[in-house]
């Protein structure tokens, strides 16, 4: 009888495992250089820390907020000065001086820096924005470079083992008790594995580089081996969930701001049919008598509607502002219709672990035991223990797949909400859309 059975005693525990741990690569010089373990919290961290799109952002954040005092200020005064050239020479030197201060209509100014604060806070919301776009990006490739790495270690223990029963197989042929088939089979198994690690070490270099850029790294720069991924969580209802993304996420924030901005150059282009003002006061040697030369004077626009060019601007201000009343609903429905979408994912991918882990590792362990049982029996066959051990390995592979998948769909339901699900959440009120009723 075979001598590889024990070997496959070995097999059904190692394969049997939920997930293999990522510590054995620790020594494994062709995969990393570095044996400390990255969480998922650390890699986001690392990436909002150093991301060099959100520095940029921050940066115009910044030149937003400089931008708002401006915008609330006086113009300039202008001062003037004129002279006669002719009386430079002589006892009668004329000249003139001049001080005018242009002053807005009344709540201009006032308009037109809440106008630049609500710019600037847009701008706050899109650095908001971007965060949670690294974030949930960090928080897909960890899932990925954890699947990676979890199969290429299922993939080694696999081809080792198969290695094994070949050489074995190989004996046994040699000394007449089997056929050169169970040898092939297994050297046919082994190889198809090599093909496969060489796709995962692909996309392991893939993963790498792309984790590289979001942390402004050198795309071949070493990182840590991936932790485990975070376990399962209970998610808050679809209705708790759509209050919260609609109170919280930041591209509602963002059209809100646009809304306020909106409403102010509303208002301003209204009072742009008002007359704005000048305050002029001067000295004037030109004339004789001294109680003429000192000035004061006031003047104002017309502001005529000339082209209707003041109608137009107001209603453009209408147009503009019923465009983001538009979008913050179009958004709105965007949003609930993609946590639906994510929501219902996440508990598909929720029933796939179950499956795999209370039905398909066990059937596929028992499967390689019976094939194990039937060979030492005599009654089954060799490549029966190879097509078992490939399900085993499928099996497992596939549960560390759903594991990722899980935590890639985790983030992409937090982006959805506009906030971590491990962030206290606020407890939530009803909600309404303006536009048309939700019903999860």
């Amino acid at each position: 009888m075979l001598q590889a059975i024990p070997t496959l005693h070995r097999l059904v525990l190692i394969v049997a495992m939920a997930t293999v741990e990522t510590q054995i690569f620790a020594a494994n010089p062709n995969l990393s250089t570095d044996s400390q373990l990255m969480t998922v919290t650390q890699l986001v961290e690392l990436a909002l820390n150093r991301n060099l799109g959100i520095k940029a952002q921050q940066a115009s954040t910044e030149a937003a907020q400089y931008r708002i005092a401006p915008a609330g200020a006086l113009d300039d005064p202008t001062l003037s000065y004129y002279t006669a050239p002719g009386t430079l020479v002589g006892n009668r030197f004329s000249e003139q001086l001049e001080f005018s201060q242009p002053l807005p209509w009344p709540g201009k100014l006032t308009l037109r820096k809440q106008a630049a604060q609500e710019e600037a806070q847009t701008v706050v919301e899109d650095e908001k924005i971007l965060r949670l776009q690294v974030a949930t990006a960090a928080k897909t490739l960890f899932a990925e470079w954890f699947y990676v790495y979890q199969a290429l270690a299922i993939n080694q223990e696999h081809q080792a083992l198969l290695e094994e029963l070949r050489r074995n197989a190989e004996v046994q042929h040699a000394a007449g008790r089997v056929g050169q088939q169970d040898a092939l089979q297994a050297e046919i198994a082994h190889t198809q594995l090599e093909v496969e690690a060489a796709t995962l070490d692909h996309r392991r270099h893939e993963v790498q580089a792309r984790i590289n850029t979001l942390l402004n790294h050198p795309p071949q720069a070493q990182i840590p081996l991936p932790a485990d991924l975070p376990e399962p969580i209970e998610l808050p209802s679809l209705t708790e969930l759509q209050a919260i993304s609609l109170r919280e996420h930041p591209t509602l924030a963002r059209i809100r701001a646009q809304i306020a901005k909106a409403i102010a150059q509303e208002k301003l282009a209204k009072k742009d049919f008002y007359p704005d003002f000048r305050v002029t006061t001067g000295y004037n040697s030109f004339w004789d008598n001294f109680s003429q030369r000192l000035a004061l004077g006031f003047s104002i626009n017309l502001p005529l509607n000339y082209g209707d060019k003041r109608s137009a601007a107001l209603d453009a201000a209408h147009a503009d502002l019923r465009r983001e009343h538009w979008q913050l609903t179009d958004q709105e429905t965007q949003l609930l219709s993609k946590l639906a979408i994510s929501r219902s994912a996440v508990e598909e991918i929720e029933i796939v672990i179950g499956a795999y882990t209370h039905r398909l590792i066990p059937l596929a362990q028992n499967s390689l035991n019976a094939a194990q049982a039937d060979y030492r029996a005599g009654a089954g066959l060799f490549i029966t223990i190879i097509n078992a051990e490939r399900q085993q390995l499928r099996t497992t592979e596939g549960l560390v797949r759903a594991r990722a998948d899980y935590s890639r769909q985790l983030a992409e339901l937090e982006q959805g909400m506009g906030i971590p699900l491990n962030r206290p959440i606020a407890p939530s009120t009803p909600y309404s859309q303006p536009t048309k009723e939700i019903i999860p």
